[in-house]
This record gives structure tokens, sequence and C-alpha cells, in this order.
């Protein structure tokens, strides 16, 4: 007797029961992301301002702790505006929020004043950050962090690296109570006006998106920085 090909239910081999388990499917996975999303969201914005943190202390030279969040308290003791008018307590403020670069962190040091300020820009390739630290004269660079998001391994993200960050150190941001910044030019050219660091070999386009990030992001805070 020939098979009855009119049963009821869906066909495994027809259009509908194809459609039917493609969205149940989507349905499933979206809810497991939505889910996972929800549970892990918290950690992972907790370790996102963990992580900038410690960004912050290495701009304070400060690398050597077992606990970042100790270590940021014991030497982050102010949260200050644009004018170096204190903004809010240190455990009030949120160092990823809406306006963490329109802040400065007033540290201290082995005893010794600081005040680091975040920086922003655009690269070769996509965003570059970082944090320069001076000293209480507001001018003397004590340490500086950098860091990107996707520059050319060898050239461009060599602007995280030691060899390139200590230049800055002891490099002044203002002459003659003026804003002058610090300029990245190409190794073995001079500024006459400013002081100046050698930029990353191969690397001109980034080095010179470093430079223009200085000055602008410095520009912000001039008139707490030259009073």
């Amino acid at each position: 007797m020939a098979a009855n090909n009119n049963s009821k239910g869906f066909s495994t081999n027809s259009n509908t029961y194809t459609i039917v388990y493609a969205v149940v499917m989507v349905v499933i996975v979206a809810f497991l992301l939505a889910f996972a999303h929800s549970a892990l969201g918290p950690t992972q914005d907790e370790n996102v301002k963990l992580d900038t943190k410690k960004q912050i202390l290495s701009s304070l030279n400060i690398t050597d702790y077992t606990d970042a969040q100790a270590a940021f308290t014991k030497n982050v003791v102010k949260i200050l505006d644009k004018t170096g008018a204190e903004k809010c307590a240190v455990a009030d403020f949120d160092v990823t929020g809406a306006d963490k670069n329109e802040v400065i962190y007033q540290c201290e040091v082995d005893g010794a004043t600081k005040y680091v300020i975040p920086m922003n820009g655009n690269g070769l390739w996509g965003a570059i950050w970082g944090y320069i630290a001076l000293n209480d004269n507001k001018s003397t660079v004590y340490g500086i962090y950098f860091n990107h998001a996707s520059e050319t391994a060898g050239l461009g993200a060599e602007i995280v690296k030691p060899a390139f960050c200590n230049q800055f150190k002891d490099k002044n941001i203002q002459r003659d109570s003026v804003l002058t910044s610090i300029a990245v030019v190409k190794k073995g050219q001079s500024v006459a006006d400013k002081d100046y660091v050698d930029g990353i070999s191969g690397g001109t386009i980034t080095s010179s998106a470093v430079s223009v990030m200085l000055e602008t992001n410095l520009k912000k805070f001039e008139g707490f920085l030259t009073k």
C-alpha cells in the first residue's frame, strides 16, 4: 500500500517547518544573549572602570601594586572641574562616565601633588587616548600613558611602549605661563617654541595625531593650568 503523504502535522521537509524552526532558534538565542548581558553586564562594567583606574595609575608611574582599587583610592585625592574647583568626592565619580574627559584628577604621590588630565583623539585607524600627569607646577610632565583601539602593530601602536612614553618625562607643556603643549616630531627635527619628542618611525600619522590630541585636550584646561 502507498504511504499516506497527507498526514497531519509539519513535514520536516516543508518551508513552514524551516521558518518556524529558524524563528524559535532566533528567539532562544536572543533570550540567552539578553540573559548573559544582564548577568555579566555589571561585572564587565566594573572591569572597565578598574582598567581605567589602572591607566590613570600608570600615568603616575604607579604599577607595583596588588590591589588597583586600593592604589587608586590612596593616590587620587580629589576630582576637579576644568577651573580647578572640586567637583565631587573621588568615590562618587564614575571614571567611565559621560564627563570622564572633562575633569582633573588631583593626586598625592609620595607626599607630592600631581595633576592627571585625560586625553582622547583620533589616530590613523581609530580612537587613541591617554592620561598626562603633571607636577604641582602644572607644567612639568611627571608621567604619561597612551593607548589605542586599532593602530598598526609595530608602527602607530608603539605609542603604548615605554620607549615612546618615557620621552615626555620632565618636558614642559608651557613656557612663561603660556600653554604650548608638547610637539611630537619626526626624528631629527626640532621645534623652536615648545618642548618636543621624537615620533614613531613609520608611524607619522599616529605621531601627529598624538601631538594634536595633546594640544587639543590641554587647551580645554588652559585656565587652570596657566593661572
